[in-house]
């Protein structure tokens, strides 16, 4: 155990002085072409495979069938091609205009061992799959990547997380950039089969996911019907936000797209929720929605400012450690915020709006930058969240260079839940110097 702890802590330090820096002279990407994959299965194969945590020791496996009659069905087991276990789940379908969805399949499978690989089959036929459990101690690393969409460049960002090891990934809204156009959706699910197969890839919604229009005034069906998250695990009515746990890491997902004023069902979900929180058990909070509260980019501004004003001082007062966004097609991390005030004591705002989208970047930001502001970059790419114990994390944001992605920003994380000043204050605003290398 202590080798797992020590050795990821003492190899990033290794590496931290050889990591490069950001480059002034380097040429911004233009918007990426929208790729269209096949679906070249047989109608019973499953396609669109992707897995979602569900409660501590529970995976929910999705695909996607042509053929109705095919199963609800997934084999698993800790052995290539050898499955002793297997669950039934649940299916549905949904219309769009003249658009029919195929199949969808959920089932949950579990109990499951923690940091362990299994094997495992949808619908008795087609290929086996296979996928690591989270630990259910630190270290954990989180990969958080917004904006995806389906273009050569979220091919590219997909392509830089994979060639490093993770053990969940989570996404801040606008995940298939379909517009109402539901063959997207297909297109989107085939795309990330071979990352969100293999990891649990946990999501919440962005304006591209909403979908309403004057003759289906329903939103976010598409999004509900094929990504739904464990919701009613977290007390939470409605996919559009929950929580979940994580080796000692208690993450929330909220919509940015649902109602979240102080008479909300969202605002009331979420004060409970932050009220069971034992930071004894999980020391770190990090918070996931997709219009960002803080923004110097001309992009979007001033979008998330009625939510901010309506929640920020829950996160607040909980001495949430990170808030990541979307939305803005650009990166840029703030020091610990308040109130729009640097606060030792409030989170970390990042946004990190980058995957990959078909719009292209935003590229102007307001002059002169905010002195919140740390670091701020138009360029696609992803970024990780590292936790090595219950004290600290690293956070890195890997820029898509062509084949290879550049680690452009970096810094380390103390969990707010070690801190006596802040605990001490919890009803007080707390203005501070922070050091630049430590948050």
């Amino acid at each position: 155990m202590w080798a797992r702890i020590i050795f990821p802590l003492l190899l990033t330090i290794l590496v931290l002085p050889q990591l490069p820096q950001a480059r002034d002279d380097f040429s911004r990407q233009p918007a990426g072409q929208v790729i269209l994959t096949r679906h070249d299965r047989s109608d019973s194969d499953p396609q669109q495979v992707h897995i979602s945590l569900l409660g501590s020791d529970h995976i929910r496996v999705s695909w996607t069938t042509d053929d109705r009659q095919a199963p609800s069905i997934v084999e698993y087991g800790t052995e290539s091609g050898r499955y002793d276990a297997k669950a039934r789940g649940v299916h549905t379908s949904y219309t769009y205009f003249q658009y029919s969805s195929g199949k969808i399949h959920h089932v949950k499978i579990g109990p499951l061992e923690p940091d362990t690989t299994y094997f495992y089959r949808c619908g008795e036929s087609g290929p086996e799959f296979s996928f690591k459990t989270p630990p259910s101690t630190f270290p954990v690393e989180f990969v958080v990547v917004g904006d995806l969409g389906q273009t050569d460049w979220t091919a590219s960002t997909l392509a830089h997380v994979d060639g490093q090891d993770y053990d969940v990934f989570l996404l801040p809204g606008d995940l298939s950039y379909a517009n109402g156009h539901q063959p997207l959706w297909d297109s989107f699910g085939r795309l990330v089969e071979p990352s969100a197969s293999r990891r649990p890839w946990m999501v919440t919604q962005g304006n591209h996911d909403i979908e309403i229009l004057p003759n289906h005034p329903k939103g976010f069906v598409s999004y509900n019907s094929r990504w739904p998250m464990p919701y009613e695990e977290s007390g939470s009515t409605t996919n559009l936000y929950y929580s979940f746990e994580v080796a000692g890491t208690h993450i929330i997902m909220l919509g940015s797209y649902t109602d979240f004023d102080v008479d909300s069902a969202q605002y009331k979900w979420l004060e409970a929720d932050l009220a069971r929180v034992d930071r004894n058990k999980t020391p770190w909070i990090l918070v996931l929605l997709h219009a960002p509260w803080y923004n110097t980019n001309t992009a979007h501004q001033g979008e998330g400012e009625s939510m901010r004003k309506s929640m920020e001082e829950l996160l607040y007062k909980a001495r949430v450690d990170v808030v990541f966004a979307g939305h803005v097609h650009a990166y840029e991390r703030f020091t610990r915020v308040y109130d729009n005030e640097k606060d030792k004591c409030g989170p970390v705002y990042i946004t990190i709006g980058d995957g990959g989208n078909r719009e292209g970047l935003a590229l102007e930001y307001e002059e002169p930058a905010s002195p919140l502001s740390l670091y701020r970059e138009p360029s696609f790419g992803h970024g990780r969240f590292r936790i090595l114990n219950e004290t600290h994390a690293f956070w890195s944001w890997h820029r898509n260079n062509d084949a290879d992605a550049i680690v452009a920003d970096d810094v380390w994380f103390e969990s707010l839940s070690t801190s006596k000043a802040c605990w001490d204050t919890v009803d007080e605003k707390v203005p501070s110097s922070i050091s630049k290398d430590e948050l």
